[in-house]
């Protein structure tokens, strides 16, 4: 693996939740960069010494807005 995505999200109770697309890992944080951070670490505890951890991490940030007509 040479890239791994994880999908980014402000918490409606503050904050932001991070998850990976196609692996089991989930991580959260107050700021965004604190988010980098927490994904660095939530991807080396996940895949540990393995050769398969990816060379790369892409976060896809997704932010929800509503308008008034």
């Amino acid at each position: 693996m040479t890239e791994i995505v994880f999908l980014v999200e402000e918490d409606p109770e503050g904050g932001y939740v991070a998850r990976a697309l196609g692996e089991a890992i989930f991580t959260q944080a107050k700021s965004l960069s604190e988010i980098e951070n927490q994904v660095r670490d939530a991807v080396r505890c996940h895949f540990g010494d393995s050769q398969d951890i990816p060379k790369a991490i892409r976060l896809h940030m997704v932010r929800d807005e509503v308008i008034a007509l």
